[in-house]
């Protein structure tokens, strides 16, 4: 094949020709910049001559391309007649028959795809490339198809083929993207190791709760929530999201999911638990801010009461599909410091569903976070069923799948409407202590009452009116009008709880054989399954035990 027929459109050759074609100056010229005659001639007696290096166009093109390590192949005509291949390429994949069509004569370019991409190239008489392709050596190459034509009369069309290797290059690529999945397992894994495994079960509420990590492509993230049961028959839930992600952003989610457990067992109110939490955070990382939402639920109240750092609203379908967003209070997110943190409330009355979620079920890069909420609350309004069911009906209607770009959960709670036979193992009964110490016995005879009018058996019927003169007892001795006592039971326990208008919470102590007090608090601990004590909103305090019932 004679090569000075033929003529590559080669990046820069243009550039090349103009810069040689610039170097011949007329003497006579006289532009700003020139070098006048005499000190021209100064400077060639100084300098010693140097030899001219020969113009690109005088080099001989087969001995260039012989000469690169890059494996170069030329084909021509409309079937691709193989015209010529390099020592590197015949060192690769062996000898080639010239003149044969490059299907048969080429057989290494099939597997990358490369036969299609000589047509586009020859028809459109644009170069093309094809990065990192795997060919039957085992290494890979980056191909560049180029146009070329014959120099005297430009009928005859070409393709040259120069194919670099970069073996190493996508080695050390593949190596990468290994390492990459190998971390973002591991924080997956111990994202989910650190949500809890189990929903804890409360009485009076049906919760569901679903996560799903981010795509391959994205790293984990710090989404986390959680259900824990207080005592009394009120249930905490949280949600919450730590910004940035991997293992770092997984690992400050476990400390402050661990830290709201151990905060919520204090019975605090909702925005005195953020308050905690908000020190902490700033103690773990101060460059990490972190959202929370902290809600607790009591069945006696009907309401859900919570605070927001800086944390998406809570919505809340009641019976007949209405849909109702909890936008007030938030205050800036956990971490950032210097905030009064407030609580709020929204109803939630039986029949309700509830919804806390973080910004990967709502977010989208092209739409406004309020159209996605928006949106969210229209995919609540008709959903029905168990909780589980909404949370699987929400998350297809907000379009996560195993792409998404953002880790999403979402914790849905219900407030059950019992009816019939359920109605009956759900049941209040209330008491306003009045008077002085009348109404102890007033208050026994009450519990008496009631707790045969559950059909308790009569060994948990006199454990019941024991605690129940124990408690009351305590509140008349230590605390402050008004007074009430307040019976609950469920499927699972009855509640004995009553409450004062004095704020000093009581605790167990042990009381001497010469102590005429100590032992009210005692006997209820022995006698009862669990029992506590918190602040209530309005000032005072609330004394409770639970009794665990038997199984049917």
């Amino acid at each position: 094949m004679n090569f000075t027929r033929w003529s590559a459109r080669l990046p820069g050759t243009q550039r090349r020709a103009a810069a040689q074609t610039d170097t011949t100056v007329d003497p006579d010229r006289r532009g700003d910049g020139s070098v006048p005659a005499a000190r021209a001639e100064q400077l060639t007696d100084e300098v010693p001559s140097v030899p001219a290096v020969p113009a690109i166009d005088g080099l001989p093109v087969r001995d260039v391309l012989d000469r690169v390590p890059a494996l170069v192949a030329l084909v021509h005509g409309p079937d691709h007649r193989l015209a010529y291949v390099n020592d590197a390429y015949v060192a690769a994949f062996g000898a080639r028959d010239l003149g044969a069509r490059a299907r048969e004569a080429l057989p290494e370019l099939d597997e990358p795809g490369l036969f299609p991409l000589l047509d586009q190239v020859q028809r459109s008489g644009r170069p093309r490339t094809l990065k990192s392709r795997k060919a039957p050596d085992g290494r890979s190459y980056t191909f560049t198809c180029t146009p070329v034509t014959e120099s005297h009369n430009g009928d005859g069309r070409g393709v040259l083929v120069f194919a670099t290797d970069v073996t190493d290059h996508a080695e050390a690529a593949t190596r990468l993207r290994a390492s990459e999945r190998r971390q973002r397992e591991t924080a997956v894994t111990l994202q989910r190791s650190l949500l809890p495994q189990e929903l804890e079960e409360p009485d009076d509420l049906r919760v569901a709760a679903t996560y799903h990590p981010g795509g391959t492509e994205a790293a984990v993230g710090g989404d986390w929530y959680d259900v824990i049961t207080l005592g009394g028959g009120r249930t905490a839930l949280v949600i919450g999201d730590v910004m940035g992600r991997g293992v770092r952003a997984a690992a400050v989610m476990g400390q402050l999911r661990t830290a709201v457990r151990a905060y919520a067992r204090l019975d605090l109110p909702p925005h005195e638990v953020l308050q905690l939490l908000d020190g902490l955070a700033t103690e773990i990382d101060a460059n990490q801010i972190a959202t929370c939402v902290y809600a607790i639920h009591d069945p006696n109240e009907g309401r859900l009461v919570y605070a927001s750092a800086g944390h998406l609203p809570i919505l809340v379908r009641d019976e007949q599909g209405a849909v109702q967003r909890a936008d007030e209070p938030t205050g800036p997110p956990l971490g950032t410091g210097g905030w009064i943190h407030a609580s709020g409330s929204i109803p939630l009355a039986p029949g309700s569903t509830a919804v806390l979620y973080t910004d990967g079920l709502v977010e989208r890069r092209n739409e406004d976070l309020d159209e996605g909420i928006a949106a969210l609350e229209r995919a609540l309004s008709g959903a029905t069923g168990s909780p589980q069911v909404i949370c699987d009906r929400l998350v297809r209607s907000a379009g996560v799948t195993p792409d998404h770009d953002d880790d999403v959960a979402v914790l849905v709670l219900q407030h059950p409407a019992r009816k019939g036979a359920e109605a009956e193992l759900f049941r209040n009964a209330a008491l306003d202590l009045l008077g002085g110490v009348e109404a102890a016995p007033r208050a026994r005879a009450f519990a008496s009452g009631v707790l045969t009018s559950w059909r308790f058996p009569a060994d948990l019927h006199d454990l019941g009116v024991l605690a129940t003169s124990e408690l009351v007892a305590n509140s008349l001795q230590h605390g402050t009008p008004p007074m009430r006592l307040r019976l609950r039971r469920t499927d699972r326990r009855l509640t004995i709880e009553v409450t004062d208008g004095d704020d000093h919470l009581p605790r167990r102590r042990r009381a001497e054989p010469g102590d005429e007090s100590g032992r009210g608090i005692a006997i209820v601990a022995t006698i009862a399954s669990n029992w506590g004590s918190r602040r209530t909103p309005g000032g005072g305090k609330a004394v409770w035990c639970d009794f665990v019932l038997p199984k049917p």
